[in-house]
């Protein structure tokens, strides 16, 4: 029977690991048991993918990223070139009783290169986390974080571009509109407030 995904030779793949069709793991990655990834992944050079972790479909995982166990990444999710995943909250090198601290990054999210994600956090649908930030806390859906630590500046439409042109607003949230698609995005009530609060720190 014919593989239906590509594994480069210098790759290791652990027995146990599930990979879907047109999945392409490139170059000294390494996917350990347990592991599963949908279909038309790319998982680039230097990844690593931990036990039991799960990846959806259509997903891009730039080279030198690890995603430990605890992280789940949902479809369409880009992963930036050496972002860091972190899993536990007070890391020591002799602790025995350590405890596993979740994180998921929601469809069609993107995490900028060299960003660091503190375990405990949702990034939500959508959502665009800059180059090098360090995120602490959840980011909404649609929302814009960069810095250290990263703050809310704004919202990205579908596409990933900024949302500035307001269109409309209730109690439920504002609607804005996509100068680049034309698509029309609806931000909640309370991440729009926080984002007034956040945008100038």
């Amino acid at each position: 029977m014919t593989q239906k995904y590509f594994v480069h030779p210098t790759a290791v793949v652990e027995d146990g690991a599930e990979i879907g069709k047109g999945t392409r793991i490139w170059h000294f990655a390494h996917v350990r048991t347990g592991a599963k990834i949908g279909r038309n992944c790319n998982i680039g050079k230097d990844v690593y993918i931990d036990v039991g972790v799960e990846i959806g479909n259509n997903v891009k995982i730039q080279n030198g990223v690890s995603v430990y166990r605890g992280v789940k990444v949902e479809d369409d999710v880009f992963l930036g070139p050496h972002m860091t995943f972190t899993n536990d909250l007070y890391p020591r090198a002799f602790n025995q009783d350590w405890e596993i601290v979740p994180t998921l990054v929601k469809k069609g999210a993107s995490i900028g290169a060299h960003a660091t994600i503190v375990c405990g956090v949702t990034i939500g649908e959508y959502a665009m986390v800059g180059a090098g930030a360090v995120v602490t806390k959840d980011v909404p859906p649609f929302g814009l974080v960069f810095g250290n630590p990263a703050r809310l500046k704004g919202f990205v439409c579908y596409c990933g571009k900024p949302l500035k042109e307001k269109v409309g607003e209730d109690e439920e949230g504002v609607a804005f509109k996509c100068s680049h698609c034309g698509k029309e995005v609806k931000i909640r009530r309370e991440d729009y407030e926080r984002y007034l609060r956040e945008k100038d720190l």
